[in-house]
C-alpha cells in the first residue's frame, strides 16, 4: 500500500526503466508499479531513443527516465547527450556499475539529473526517483509567472526556449548549467554559498558531494566567461561562495 505522500507525488507519472538485464529490468519496475506509478520498460537504447522522442504526443509524456549506461546498440551516455541536444528536458537518473568519479562527471556533464551506482536498495531508488519528481514539479510551477527573459549586459537567458546566449550567439549549456545561470541571472550579485546553490539546483534531498557545485561553476565559466581563469561574470566570493554580476 502506498503513503498518502508518495500517492500525491506519483499520481500519472510515467516512468521509463531502460535497463537490458531482465532481472533487474522486472524488479525495478514491480518496486516502482508498487509504488503507484506507470512503467514503461526498455531493453535497449536504440528502443529507448525512439520511445523518448515519441513525446510529442502529450498522451506519451514520460516524466522520468531511469536510464543504465551499459546497453546494446546506443549506450546510455551517448542517448543521454542525445536527448539533451534536442531539447527534451525529461528528467534522467542514471543507475549503473560505473562507480568512478570520472563516469560520474560524465553522466552528469551530458545531461543526467542523478546518478545512482549499483547495488543499491529499493527504497533509495523509490526516493530518488521522488526527489527528482518533486524538484521538476517544483521548478515547474516557480516559472509559470516569471519574466520569460533574463539579461545582464550581454548575456540573455530565454525561459520558453530554454536557450542563453551572449552577445547574441548561442551557448550551449547542460540542464543544471541552464539551472544555474537562471538562478544567477534572477539575482545578480547576490552572494550564494555551495550548500545554498544544492539546494536550489539539486533540492533538499540531493545527497552527494558539494564540489559538484564547483565543477558545474567550472564548466560554465567555460563557456560564457573571456578568459575562465579571470572571470567576469561569475565571481568566487572567498569564504562564501559565488556571485554573479
Amino acid at each position: 500500500m502506498t503513503s498518502p505522500v508518495s500517492d500525491k507525488i506519483s499520481k500519472a507519472k510515467r516512468l521509463l526503466i531502460v535497463e537490458d538485464d531482465k532481472s533487474i529490468r522486472e524488479t525495478l519496475r514491480e518496486a516502482l508499479v508498487a509504488e503507484g506509478y506507470q512503467v514503461e520498460v526498455c531493453k535497449t537504447g536504440d528502443e529507448a531513443e525512439a520511445r523518448v522522442f515519441s513525446q510529442f504526443d502529450t498522451r506519451k509524456k514520460i516524466d522520468l527516465i531511469v536510464l543504465d549506461l551499459m546497453l546494446p546498440n546506443l549506450n546510455g551516455i551517448e542517448l543521454c547527450r542525445r536527448v539533451r541536444k534536442n531539447n527534451i528536458k525529461t528528467p534522467i537518473l542514471i543507475v549503473s556499475a560505473k562507480d568512478s568519479e570520472s563516469d560520474r562527471v560524465l553522466g552528469l556533464e551530458v545531461g543526467a539529473d542523478d546518478y545512482l551506482i549499483k547495488p543499491f536498495g529499493l527504497n533509495e531508488l523509490i526516493a530518488r526517483c521522488r526527489a527528482i519528481l518533486r524538484r521538476s514539479e517544483t521548478n515547474h510551477e516557480k516559472t509559470q509567472d516569471l519574466s520569460q527573459v533574463l539579461s545582464y549586459k550581454n548575456i540573455s537567458l530565454y525561459r520558453q526556449e530554454y536557450r542563453v546566449t551572449k552577445n547574441s550567439k548561442e551557448i550551449n549549456l547542460a540542464p543544471k548549467e541552464y539551472k544555474i545561470m537562471e538562478l544567477f541571472l534572477q539575482n545578480p550579485k547576490r552572494v550564494w554559498s555551495r550548500d545554498q546553490l544544492l539546494e536550489q539546483i539539486w533540492g533538499i534531498d540531493y545527497v552527494g558531494d558539494s564540489k559538484t557545485v564547483d565543477v558545474h561553476i567550472r564548466w560554465i565559466r567555460e563557456k560564457i566567461e573571456d578568459d575562465a581563469s579571470d572571470p567576469d561574470y561569475i565571481r568566487t566570493v572567498r569564504g562564501f561562495g559565488y556571485k554573479f554580476g
